[in-house]
């Protein structure tokens, strides 16, 4: 997470790899970098490496996607 803003309670911080991530810092969700919805970790599928960001589904990863392309 890169983010300045402070972490919820409950918040898990995670370093995105290609189709895995590790566990930084235990947590039960992160937040979405578009929405700002928070994912559970359980329903976490879209995320980006390169940007470390978490996305809430494919909507939100094709926006991020289409707006870094810009």
């Amino acid at each position: 997470m890169h983010s300045s803003q402070p972490l919820l309670p409950g918040q898990a911080v995670l370093q995105y790899g290609d189709g895995e991530y590790s566990v930084m810092r235990p947590g039960k969700f992160v937040i979405c970098a578009v929405s700002g919805r928070q994912i559970p970790l359980e329903a976490l599928k879209y995320w980006n490496p390169r940007t470390q960001e978490a996305y809430a589904g494919p909507e939100e990863a094709t926006a991020r996607w289409k707006n870094l392309k810009a």
